[in-house]
C-alpha cells in the first residue's frame, strides 16, 4: 500500500484525500476526507482573474491541509516522495490570468505546485475515480458538474470519449441569475447555455448511447441529499443512491422558486452552494433528458479518487 495525498481544488470548493491506495488492485482505504468552499473562481468569468480575496481563503485552505498531510506521514519532496502529493487545479485556475500567483502561493504551502490539468484530463480522473470497482461491464457516462466545467466521459471499462465544456453552478449563476428567486428570463437564459454547452458534448462524447449515467461532485450529491431526506449530509447514504429524473425535475423546480433563505434552510445543503445550487440542479435535469435515462447513480468517489491512484501508480 502506497500512502498518498490528493487535493483537488475546483472552482467552488477544494478538497482533500488521504489514503493508502494499492497500486496493483486499485483499493483504496480512506484516512482523511475534507472540503472547504473557498469559492476560488469568484469573478473569474466575468474578470479573467483570480480576486485576491478567493486566493487567500484558499491558501488558508491549503494552510489546514498541509498540517494534515503531514499528520499522516504522506512522504513530500524533500523525502522522495514526490509523486505521493498531488494537487490539482481544474476550471477556474485554468481561465484565470493570473494563475502562476495561485500556483506560487501552493507551491510555498504544500511544497508541490498545482497541475493546472486540461479538461481532458479533469474528465480522466473523474471517469477512473467513479467507476473503479463498480460491478458490470455496460456503457457508462460519468458526468462531474463542478463550479466552472462539467465534464462528459463515456466508456465500458476505460475511457472512449470525453469532453469539457464551460458551464457549471458557479459561471452559470454569476452569468445570469440576480433575482431572489430568479426570474423566468433568468432561468431561460441558463437552461439556453446548458442547451448549447450539451450540443458541443455531444459532438464528442455520444451522450444519448449511455446504459448508465454516474453523477458526480457537490451539485448532484446535494441533489441526492434533498432527495432522500437528510437532515444533515451522509455521504455513505448518498454513495450509490438513485435519483429518478421526475425526483430532479420536482427538486428541481423546487429551487427554481425558491428564495436564498428558502434555500439556506433545507438542512442538507452545504451554506456554501446555497446560491449555486439551482443552476447545477438545472445542469443534472438537463444531462438527464438529453442522455434520455430513468435516473442517475449518485457517486461520492470522483475525481479527487482518480488523483489519488495517479499518486499511488506514479510513485512505484
Amino acid at each position: 500500500m502506497t500512502r498518498v495525498a490528493a487535493v483537488d481544488c475546483g472552482t467552488n470548493s477544494i478538497r482533500l484525500l488521504v489514503a493508502d491506495v494499492d497500486p496493483a488492485t486499485g483499493g483504496l482505504v480512506e484516512l482523511d476526507r475534507r472540503m472547504t468552499i473557498v469559492r476560488l473562481g469568484q469573478g473569474v468569468d466575468r474578470t479573467g482573474r483570480l480576486a485576491p480575496e478567493a486566493l487567500e481563503r484558499t491558501f488558508a485552505a491549503c494552510r489546514e491541509y498541509a498540517g494534515i498531510i503531514r499528520e499522516h506521514g504522506v512522504e513530500g519532496p524533500s523525502a522522495g516522495g514526490a509523486g505521493r502529493i498531488r494537487f490539482v487545479a481544474t476550471s477556474a485556475s485554468r481561465d484565470a490570468e493570473n494563475r502562476d500567483e495561485f500556483v506560487r502561493g501552493v507551491a510555498g504551502i504544500l511544497g508541490v505546485g498545482p497541475e493546472v490539468i486540461s479538461g481532458d484530463q479533469e474528465a480522466e480522473f473523474s471517469f477512473t475515480g467513479a467507476t473503479r470497482g463498480l460491478p458490470g461491464h455496460e456503457e457508462r457516462l460519468v458526468v462531474d458538474i463542478g463550479g466552472g466545467s462539467t465534464e462528459f466521459v463515456i466508456g465500458r471499462g476505460r475511457v472512449e470519449a470525453a469532453r469539457s465544456v464551460d458551464i457549471g453552478c458557479v459561471r452559470l449563476t454569476e452569468r445570469h441569475m440576480r433575482g431572489d428567486p430568479p426570474a423566468p428570463r433568468e432561468i431561460a437564459a441558463v437552461r439556453a447555455d446548458i442547451e448549447a454547452a450539451l450540443d458541443l458534448a455531444g459532438e464528442t462524447v455520444p451522450i444519448r448511447e449511455a446504459g448508465t449515467l454516474i453523477g458526480l461532485a457537490g451539485s448532484v450529491t446535494t441533489v441526492a441529499g434533498i432527495a432522500l431526506g437528510l437532515d444533515a449530509y451522509d455521504s455513505e447514504a448518498i454513495h450509490h443512491s438513485r435519483v429518478s429524473r421526475d425526483r430532479v425535475a420536482e427538486i428541481t423546480e423546487r429551487l427554481v422558486r425558491s428564495t436564498r433563505e428558502e434555500r439556506a434552510a433545507i438542512p442538507v445543503i452545504h451554506p456554501g452552494r446555497v446560491d449555486v445550487i439551482t443552476a447545477g440542479a438545472l445542469v443534472l435535469l438537463a444531462v438527464m433528458d438529453r442522455a434520455g435515462v430513468p435516473e442517475v447513480v449518485v457517486s461520492e468517489h470522483d475525481i479527487l479518487d482518480g488523483i489519488a491512484y495517479s499518486c499511488a501508480t506514479e510513485a512505484r
